[in-house]
């Protein structure tokens, strides 16, 4: 068992963004992605099921072609093999979990 407590793993970086990767697996990753407004992860292929959970902030997640808003408290299930990448609008904390 692994105990995180995110508030403690919150880090932002102003030249790039950096994610923290709390865990890693053969099957699971869960990133903690702390990016500060005009900083983005351009859309990349997903080779597994993505789900990202918004803690603070806002953003714009692409999924695919569809652009979708981000803000505290929303939760994005991006498919395996879907195109994904998000842009920071509003200082922003994201759990993201990748499994398959």
């Amino acid at each position: 068992m692994k105990i995180i407590n995110l508030q403690e793993e919150i880090a932002f970086h102003k030249e790039q963004f950096i994610p923290n990767i709390l865990y890693a697996s053969p099957k699971v990753k869960m990133p903690l992605i702390c990016m500060e407004p005009g900083q983005a992860i351009p859309p990349h292929g997903g080779n597994s099921v993505g789900i990202f959970y918004v803690k603070e902030g806002k953003g714009i997640f692409t999924l695919n072609d569809e652009s979708i808003p981000m803000e505290k408290g929303t939760v994005v299930v991006a498919p395996e093999g879907s195109s994904r990448g998000m842009k920071c609008i509003e200082r922003m904390v994201v759990l993201a979990v990748s499994a398959g």
